[in-house]
């Protein structure tokens, strides 16, 4: 699942070929893809691995996996599929997989002609050379082309200590930011309509091909967003997407967004000397023209471009304040912990809600939402 937290304040490119390590001759073979093909592609992918982690200009290492070759369109020609998997060093638990399509031709041996995305996202190196900046808790990946990522290793090495005095440190206490150059490649590295992400200024993702149980690890921003942040903005985006990194071993298909968003969210403003009406202006103007909701906001009110997507990011947060003010921030924790408990796999999702809730707080869905509704209608003063 991806999060999706706003600032609430795109021509695509193309992939960018590799330099290519030195062809390594192939013996005629008794057809198009035969044993000798086999081998000698699977030198140079090799090759082109290895190339690959000294050029890149970013700290990963790769290899291709998984090779299957087939005629090309004529002779001297084949195309082939392999999986290219790849590790940021020091970071990724699992490598990050990108399924590839290569064109080879032969001339004195074989060369790799061109290499695509077979399927899912684009790696950020696709879209040209890369460059790295490394903090004492967190690595920011960019490119030459875009903003410098030494601007975010401060903004990341305040967030993980942050998100631990809250969430503790049964996490990785790492980051790692992926910063492409433009609005286009942010969309691309999350396969997703531009139009849709507009405004948006980063999302947390799992590696690509990780296992189905890896906990997203990775926070991609969009620099155009991002980059009309203040200061203070930055920080509390950083800060909020951590906390899905924190969490997301903690965090179900059945934890309502509200929750996940909202814990996310008091824990990026706290501490911070905003005010209820500061940290939920969109809210508070709701509130103060007679609009006043009823009901917690569902996941839908959270999908990208959705109408009122501030305002539910601040109901969110409005109802975790409302939980750490009243029952304390442990019960908050424990309370985001027993929802994404194992065994909710089976139960009515509302209905294990409301029993977490009397549980962990003492209180009810109804009642709580009463509560809530206080806390959204004091905004008016």
């Amino acid at each position: 699942m991806l999060s999706r937290r706003g600032a609430l304040l795109l021509a695509a490119g193309g992939l960018t070929q590799l330099s290519l390590p030195p062809a390594v001759p192939a013996a005629p073979g008794p057809g198009p893809a035969g044993a000798d093909e086999r081998t000698a592609v699977a030198a140079v992918l090799d090759g082109r691995a290895r190339e690959l982690a000294l050029t890149s200009g970013l700290p990963l290492t790769a290899r291709y996996r998984n090779l299957v070759l087939s005629p090309g369109a004529a002779p001297g020609r084949l195309t082939a599929a392999a999986d290219l998997d790849v590790r940021v060093t020091g970071y990724d638990e699992y490598p990050a997989t990108y399924p590839r399509r290569l064109a080879l031709t032969r001339a004195d041996g074989w060369r790799v002609e061109r290499e695509d995305a077979a399927s899912g996202p684009p790696a950020l190196w696709d879209f040209g050379t890369g460059r790295s900046a490394r903090g004492a808790q967190c690595l920011v990946l960019g490119l030459v082309a875009g903003p410098d990522p030494a601007a975010l290793v401060a903004v990341g090495d305040r967030a993980v200590p942050a998100v631990s005095a809250v969430w503790g440190t049964g996490w990785a206490g790492r980051l790692l930011l992926e910063l492409p150059a433009t609005e286009a490649q942010f969309a691309r590295l999350l396969e997703a309509d531009p139009a849709g992400w507009t405004g948006m200024a980063a999302v947390t993702v799992a590696a690509p091909g990780a296992p189905s149980h890896t906990p997203a690890d990775r926070v991609v921003i969009n620099p155009e967003a991002f980059g009309r942040l203040s200061d203070f903005g930055r920080q509390v985006v950083v800060t909020h997407e951590t906390t899905h990194v924190a969490t997301r071993a903690d965090t179900r298909a059945w934890t309502p967004l509200w929750l996940s968003e909202g814990v996310a969210d008091w824990t990026a403003y706290r501490d911070s000397g905003r005010t209820d009406r500061q940290i939920a202006p969109e809210l508070a103007r709701d509130v103060a023209a007679g609009k006043v909701p009823a009901a917690l906001p569902a996941d839908r009110d959270f999908g990208a471009g959705a109408t009122g997507i501030a305002q539910a990011y601040e109901q969110a947060w409005l109802a975790c304040r409302l939980i750490a003010g009243r029952f304390g921030a442990d019960r908050l924790v424990a309370l985001y912990r027993a929802v994404g408990a194992a065994d909710g796999a089976g139960e009515d999702r509302d209905r294990r809600m409301d029993r977490l809730l009397r549980a962990e707080l003492g209180v009810g869905t109804d009642e709580f939402t009463k509560l809530w509704v206080g806390e959204v209608a004091a905004l008016k003063g």
